[in-house]
């Protein structure tokens, strides 16, 4: 028996080193670094040379100093010292945090940090050489990374043409969590169109301590100016809503090709800061809002709403103890729209969330899955702009949600507990978060048949 599982271990290391070996040599093609034909001989892999840039295209844009992430990876002495866990992250795909399930729906995004499976085993064969440094000289150039206190959209627009402040709090070092609402007015004093939005928590205190903000657009108008008019007139309940969202793994938000969001004179943010305390105390903490907006002569034909689609009907879960739960709801399209995003919220029993369309004529698509959610990473995956969703009115959307409330959860605060819907993270949230571009019926056909031409063309 010991021989069987002698020899199952040497098995499993002649894989795994062969799927290393030829990653390498994939990576190394990429970059026009492939050894001579004429030698047998593969080079070890390094960290000067395979490990490197896949660190510094993937994850130092947090693990770097004064960003988000508990250490630093951007030297070979910081990497080494947490080899081990670096294999172990990214082999579960917990790191970098990008839980899209890569089986199913939609796969190109403006936004995908993820891994490819030879980034992963140039990774893991890396580690079980012995995470050898390499060549100094094969080192690619440092990045040069924004300020983490900075504004990141500001190499894209510039500084904010609008900031606003939330009114400050003192968050203490211990407590139940608290929910910060103050309203404050924009100062516009005329209507401005908005092409990109940015949430910016205080650098570090205050990122350590909010969990996430909303930033909830008032103004007065009648209906929702701007709309698609079917959507205008559909008799739903639409309002100027949820401005901008932020949760940690999102920084901002960038409309599309003539459209946008309508900001109005008068108008004010009415913030809720959702803080939690993390034994130290934050005094006077203050998140800012950033607006950029259009030209005062460009008028986007498209207004974006927010939207919040709940998975739970009525803000209802009933999750029984030591079980798994299953909740789903469903909405109808009142105009053609664009998808622009697909933004799951739960938390710490959340398993898993769906978004899927029913086409009016019956036919049915999975448009996106989160099968590992993270509570700790609300992820927003933004549709490649050549991916996103287009749907016809009268399509339905249904929102599938997980919760696992069992011992087998590891971020399970108490699997003896019943949970229903609340605001503290040891209750539960399910609902996802999706910018949806009401069209009109002949804008919509016209961008359907302008893709259906692209793909035509490349697939030639």
């Amino acid at each position: 028996m010991s021989r069987m599982r002698f020899r199952w271990r040497d098995a499993r290391g002649l894989a795994v080193a062969a799927l290393a070996l030829v990653a390498l040599a994939l990576v190394r093609a990429r970059a026009g670094s492939a050894a001579p034909q004429a030698s047998t001989a593969v080079p070890a892999i390094t960290f000067a040379k395979d490990v490197a840039p896949i660190l510094q295209r993937n994850c130092q844009v947090c693990h770097r100093p004064g960003s988000i992430a508990p250490m630093s990876l951007m030297t070979y002495e910081e990497a080494r010292a947490f080899a081990p866990l670096i294999k172990q992250r990214v082999q579960a795909r917990t790191m970098p945090p990008w839980h899209i399930d890569r089986s199913v729906g939609i796969q190109r995004f403006r936004n995908d940090r993820s891994l490819t499976e030879a980034e992963i085993a140039t990774i893991v064969g890396w580690v079980d050489g012995g995470a050898p440094p390499g060549n100094r000289a094969d080192m690619p150039p440092p990045e040069r990374w924004p300020d983490p206190s900075a504004w990141q959209l500001v190499e894209q627009f510039g500084e904010p043409d609008l900031v606003v402040r939330s009114e400050p709090f003192d968050v203490p070092a211990h407590g139940q969590d608290k929910w910060w609402r103050p309203s404050v007015p924009t100062g516009l004093t005329e209507a401005r169109w908005v092409r990109a939005i940015e949430v910016k928590p205080s650098i570090p205190a205050g990122r350590r301590s909010v969990h996430h903000v909303l930033a909830l657009l008032e103004q007065e108008e009648h209906g929702v100016t701007g709309l698609a008019s079917s959507a205008a007139h559909s008799g739903s309940r639409m309002t100027a809503g949820l401005f901008m969202e932020w949760a940690v793994g999102k920084v901002g938000e960038i409309f599309p090709e003539n459209a946008g969001k309508l900001m109005l004179p008068g108008s004010r943010i009415r913030w809720e800061v959702h803080y939690y305390a993390t034994g130290q105390s934050v005094e006077n903490d203050v998140v800012e809002l950033g607006v950029w907006f259009y030209p005062k002569e460009v008028t986007p034909k498209n207004r974006t709403i927010l939207r919040m689609f709940n998975a739970a009907p009525g803000s209802e879960l009933d999750i029984p103890p030591g079980e798994m739960a299953m909740t789903q709801n469903f909405y109808v399209l009142p105009a053609p729209a664009r998808l622009e995003n697909f933004q799951p919220h739960m938390h710490m029993r959340g398993k898993a969330m769906s978004m899927e369309a029913v086409y009016p004529d019956g036919r049915r698509e999975l448009l996106s899955m989160v099968s590992k959610f993270q509570w700790r990473w609300h992820v927003n995956y933004i549709y490649a702009d050549d991916a996103a969703p287009l749907l016809p009115k009268g399509t339905t959307l249904v929102f599938t949600a997980w919760h696992d409330n069992t011992r087998d959860n590891p971020n399970n605060p108490d699997p003896q507990q019943w949970v229903g819907w609340g605001d503290r993270t040891v209750d539960e949230m399910a609902h996802a978060w999706v910018d949806v571009t009401y069209l009109e019926q002949e804008d919509y056909q016209r961008v359907v048949a302008e893709r259906r031409a692209k793909v035509s063309a490349a697939s030639r």
